[in-house]
């Protein structure tokens, strides 16, 4: 992979990791569709992309310093009696959040490797993420309510959606967010709690991940790597002051557009690349 190839992959992931349109699933048909011979079932590259995920996570981790600031606190239960509990709570909610995926990703992990290449998979599934965000819209309860009347059994359901996103066009954010609305959030709570969530996960994976990238030296991705990953931070960083924006503003149907990006991409995908 050329360097330049690795920056337009970085900007890519920082777009589509937190638009409801599925990194990985981009990440498997834009190298098809513009004729890159990358091996994307290799061990390095499902490596370079944990990479890509990493500055992902760091931006939003500047991005939510101080939500990250205040669970730190109350962990060591450092301020206020009340900030205290409520991060507190918060912290609870996304580690409830995170156990599915946490047990899915180390359960089948072998056995969803193989899909990460498979552009008739990445295609169709971006197709039903789409009806996926549509029906969120339609599904999602009236008056949605704060991230601080979500509940634990909301948070867990959350976590199994995230799981779906082990699925190459199944978006993490995407998932996440409609599980939030049908748990009874307002969009800009929804994609809060889901960007919150995702730094523990895409952490998780880096763990797992970035030493076999490490043990790769000949593959050529090492520096490549690390720089992508920085050029995906600052993407993501611009991508998530938009969304929290637009999620703000737009109440309504937010996630139509992204629903109807996804069913264009996947068919054109689909029609051009596999039949």
């Amino acid at each position: 992979m050329t360097l330049l190839q690795a920056l337009w992959m970085a900007i890519l992931q920082g777009v589509a990791e937190l638009f409801p349109v599925s990194s990985l699933g981009h990440a498997v048909i834009v190298p098809a569709l513009l004729g890159w011979h990358i091996d994307q079932a290799a061990p390095e590259f499902l490596a370079f992309l944990v990479v890509l995920y990493l500055g992902t996570a760091a931006a939003l981790l500047l991005y939510f310093w101080r939500d990250w600031f205040g669970l730190a606190q109350a962990a060591l239960g450092a301020g206020h009696a009340e900030a205290v509990a409520e991060n507190r709570r918060l912290l609870g909610l996304i580690i409830v959040a995170t156990i599915p995926a946490i047990i899915v990703g180390f359960a089948f992990e072998r056995a969803l490797r193989h899909l990460f290449g498979s552009l008739a998979i990445a295609a169709g599934f971006l197709i039903v993420n789409g009806l996926v965000l549509f029906a969120a819209e339609r599904l999602k309860r009236k008056g949605g309510r704060s991230l601080d009347g979500l509940t634990w059994s909301g948070a867990f359901a959350i976590g199994v959606w995230q799981c779906t996103a082990f699925i190459p066009g199944i978006s993490r954010s995407g998932a996440t967010m409609a599980g939030g609305l049908l748990a009874g959030m307002h969009h800009r709570d929804a994609a809060r709690f889901s960007f919150l969530i995702a730094t523990p996960v895409i952490g998780g994976a880096a763990v797992l991940e970035i030493p076999k990238l490490l043990s790769h030296p000949g593959a050529g991705l090492g520096s490549i790597a690390w720089i992508a990953g920085a050029a995906a931070a600052i993407s993501a960083f611009g991508r998530t002051a938009f969304l929290m924006r637009y999620f703000r503003d737009h109440e309504l149907a937010a996630l139509d557009p992204f629903a109807f990006y996804c069913w264009v991409a996947g068919t054109t995908s689909l029609m051009l690349l596999v039949i």
